[in-house]
């Protein structure tokens, strides 16, 4: 969390800034997971942003002097947009203040996030980009790629989904709403998923992820959008986070895998 549509749903809030001029960078942490690298400092007053774009869970900020900023939100991060700065919150650790009294505020709890820098022309080129498989709204991912990836797999089917290598944006919460709308156990290895299955889990895939982008992602513990809107795709949600409840008179069940937590329909999903 923030997964794929509630960073899909950022950026629509961050359109707002494009064209306007950097007035001031307020940076008041050294580190996050990573130390910032002081080539952030190369993005001068004046300069504007030309583009914003999303690649997996990754926030791209184009520069108009040939710099870039990558955002990266982890498990608690998040952007605000404000009109004016009356008083620092706890954990805001870097600002950019705009003309028209615009002021964009990345805030992160836990500090898993990220902020990166670099010339725009070199940043695709760093190894957290590089190691992406292919991102889950690619018209790309498709029956070829994906059989290829899992035919000869072990790993249970919810594991291959959450792993950025093999297809990128895709989190534990949508793992699992995923799952069931494609009537597929989480617990089922790669390799035993027939034709029928793999189509229709990249056809959930798709319509699980443009639905909870439509709704602006889901508000479970610390996403708000930037402009400090809740998203409401979990009044949508058909299993996660409903252990013990009932769906089309069939129990909703619990369990751990790797660490994370399933949620499922043994009677629906096979």
């Amino acid at each position: 969390m923030p997964e794929l549509p509630e960073v899909e749903t950022t950026i629509k809030g961050l359109n707002i800034l494009l064209g306007l001029k950097v007035i001031k960078f307020n940076l008041h942490t050294k580190k996050l997971r990573y130390i910032i690298p002081n080539s952030i400092f190369k993005i001068h007053k004046g300069s504007k942003i030309i583009n914003i774009q999303r690649i997996a869970k990754y926030i791209l900020v184009h520069f108009n002097g040939g710099y870039s900023i990558v955002l990266h939100l982890g498990m608690s991060g998040r952007l605000r947009i404000l009109n004016e700065f009356k008083n620092r919150e706890k954990h805001d650790h870097f600002a950019i203040n705009f003309e028209n009294s615009k002021i964009l505020v990345f805030n992160d709890q836990r500090k898993f996030g990220f902020i990166d820098c670099d010339k725009t022309k070199k940043i695709y080129n760093r190894k957290y980009f590089l190691a992406l498989g292919i991102d889950a709204l690619d018209n790309k991912l498709n029956f070829d790629y994906v059989y290829k990836k899992i035919n000869h797999s072990i790993v249970p089917i919810k594991q291959i989904l959450l792993n950025q290598k093999i297809i990128s944006g895709i989190g534990n919460i949508y793992a699992n709403e995923i799952l069931f709308d494609s009537k597929i156990s989480p617990f089922v290895k790669g390799k035993n998923l027939n034709k029928k299955q793999i189509v229709k889990l990249i056809c959930s895939i798709r319509k699980i992820l443009k639905k909870a982008i439509k709704l602006g992602g889901s508000s479970i513990k610390n996403y708000v959008s930037s402009d400090g809107n809740l998203g409401n795709f979990q009044s949508s949600f058909k299993v996660y986070n409903k252990e013990g409840r009932k769906i089309s008179k069939f129990l909703i069940k619990k369990s751990t895998q790797y660490g994370r937590a399933t949620y499922y329909c043994p009677n629906i999903q096979k």
